[in-house]
């Protein structure tokens, strides 16, 4: 059995413990939280018992692979480089922009160790789509939609803004736009022309709301090159309307092989998001486990994953029943 360790209690965390307690392959060791509680009631139920976020170095002999499922905003930057230099992990960092610098941070420190990042599904299979869709067709346009829905890593970077007590965005791709691609026209797009992003936010009674709404729509590789909506409500409105976390998005490619169109099309529609973050971390940690045995250390993409680690079906198993 592959021992998981969770750092992070909150919805990816929650969603990764359903992922782990699912798997044939797998035992969940420990659960490791920055909170000052001893157990939880899972959602199936069953009881989870929690160990503050300092202990985590003392169960290095005891954890196979330690999901980090903090948010990427400040979170992982600081936590991921300590947990690699120690565990075999996977996180599912997101922001697009900065992950080659984060990369290199961790592989500094991986140096007897497997860390997995950008495991979530964008980056992730996401990524995976757009290099085969160009493998396949070089002479095209590659565009990601993501949406309608929430979206953890922007909710997230909300909440870090000072004054905000809570807050859910929600990003919604331009219709206009999809059907263009689909049509197979190769139209280049700004970020806001593809897509919107709209904030419900809960703000401290004193807080100033203008300067909230400016420091969002401001904020840089987050909310900066997109027409950004900010709206404040109450919190029995959030909890009421915005409670769901559901999710999904597309990848198109429109090529040309000679004289003819080909478009391709990889989606998702998803009703929880964080649910589905934490089976691919899930699954991502059952290759990080596989590439820890075989001695290849350091920071790997989900490029550098062979897709039978996934698994946990043999090559064999996997050739005769999915090629």
């Amino acid at each position: 059995m592959i021992r998981i360790g969770i750092v992070g209690y909150g919805n990816v965390g929650k969603g990764a413990a359903l992922a782990v307690n699912a798997a044939s392959d797998m035992e969940l060791k420990a659960v490791f939280t920055r909170r000052d509680i001893k157990s939880l009631r899972q959602e199936d139920g069953s009881l989870i018992h929690l160990s503050h976020v300092d202990s985590a170095a003392s169960m290095i002999n005891d954890i196979d692979v330690m999901l980090l499922c903090g948010g990427s905003a400040t979170d992982l930057p600081k936590q991921a480089p300590y947990f690699a230099s120690m565990f075999n992990t996977v996180d599912s960092y997101d922001n697009h922009a900065k992950i080659p610098g984060y990369m290199a941070a961790i592989d500094a420190v991986a140096t007897k160790t497997t860390a997995i990042v950008s495991a979530g599904w964008d980056p992730g299979p996401f990524s995976m789509m757009r290099s085969l869709f160009e493998s396949i067709l070089p002479d095209g346009a590659t565009y990601t939609f993501w949406g309608k829905g929430v979206s953890q890593g922007h909710s997230d970077a909300i909440r870090r803004v000072e004054g905000v007590l809570h807050a859910i965005q929600y990003t919604i791709p331009i219709d206009s736009a999809v059907n263009a691609v689909r049509a197979g026209e190769k139209p280049v797009f700004e970020a806001r022309q593809k897509m919107r992003r709209e904030c419900f936010v809960v703000a401290d009674s004193n807080a100033d709301k203008a300067k909230i709404e400016d420091t969002i729509k401001k904020m840089p590789h987050y909310f900066a090159d997109y027409d950004t909506s900010v709206s404040f409500i109450e919190i029995e409105e959030l909890n009421e309307k915005h409670s769901e976390m559901p999710h999904g998005g597309m990848v198109l490619r429109s090529g040309n092989t000679g004289e003819n169109t080909q478009v391709m099309e990889f989606s998702l529609n998803l009703e929880s998001n964080p649910e589905f973050t934490g089976s691919i971390m899930v699954a991502y940690a059952r290759a990080a486990y596989r590439m820890a045995q075989e001695g290849l250390y350091g920071a790997k993409t989900v490029f550098d994953v062979p897709l039978s680690y996934l698994s946990d079906k043999d090559r064999l198993t996997l050739i005769k029943e999915l090629l």
